[in-house]
């Protein structure tokens, strides 16, 4: 994505600004964008040809702003336990720190926008990608297989995501949504290197049963 400068970025976080529990970024008009950016109406379709294309730029803004972070943190774990705590730590700071951004991310994936929608998923699905390729080069969880890793890696992506304007709007649950979240990140791959031992132990088995035959 091109970096954001001038009256675009203005528009993208003049949105971000306008965003509250109950508008989503369908339903912002142009005039009122421009006004928060401090710029005529008429800038709109000079950067931007519809509000879809608009919309596909928040987004992408959003994305790029939390994902050099979440990568750095995860390229420095040592543990695939440290890499769930030091990644859902820094999403769920980051949630907190822009619960505009979020409102976003959560209202459009379920949004009256099939533009949008299809780019949150893909930008999501990418997301799921590099996490999964970080844990694979670094070899976090040895003897899980890559297609496993990049199965877990999608369900982690959507599951803080869907837990992420409970962590927002809930300050009493923080701590416990964070607990549960990293739980389910160990649950899964735990359970990914059991299951591993057990399709080795059985293979070893019927290996050793052929050779008795």
């Amino acid at each position: 994505m091109d970096t954001l400068a001038g009256g675009k970025l203005k528009l993208v976080q003049a949105a971000l600004r306008l965003i509250t529990e109950t508008r989503s970024l369908t339903s912002l008009g142009l005039r009122e964008l421009a006004r928060e950016a401090g710029l005529n109406p008429n800038t709109f379709y000079r950067h931007f040809k519809s509000l879809d294309e608009f919309g596909l730029q928040v987004l992408g803004y959003i994305a790029e702003d939390m994902k050099t972070g979440v990568r750095q943190l995860r390229q420095m774990a040592d543990s695939s336990e440290q890499a769930s705590h030091d990644t859902v730590t820094f999403v769920y700071r980051y949630f907190l720190a822009n619960p505009a951004a979020t409102t976003v991310a959560v209202r459009e994936l379920h949004g009256p926008s099939p533009v949008l929608r299809r780019a949150l998923e893909a930008q999501l699905d990418a997301s799921a990608r590099e996490m999964a390729e970080d844990i694979l080069e670094r070899g976090l969880v040895p003897g899980v297989d890559a297609a496993v890793v990049h199965e877990i890696s999608h369900m982690t992506i959507r599951y803080i995501l869907f837990r992420a304007m409970d962590y927002i709007e809930k300050p009493e649950q923080r701590e416990r949504i964070q607990v549960e979240t990293e739980r389910f990140i160990n649950r899964q791959f735990r359970g990914a290197l059991l299951e591993g031992v057990e399709v080795e132990n059985l293979l070893a088995l019927q290996e050793q049963k052929s050779r008795g035959a």
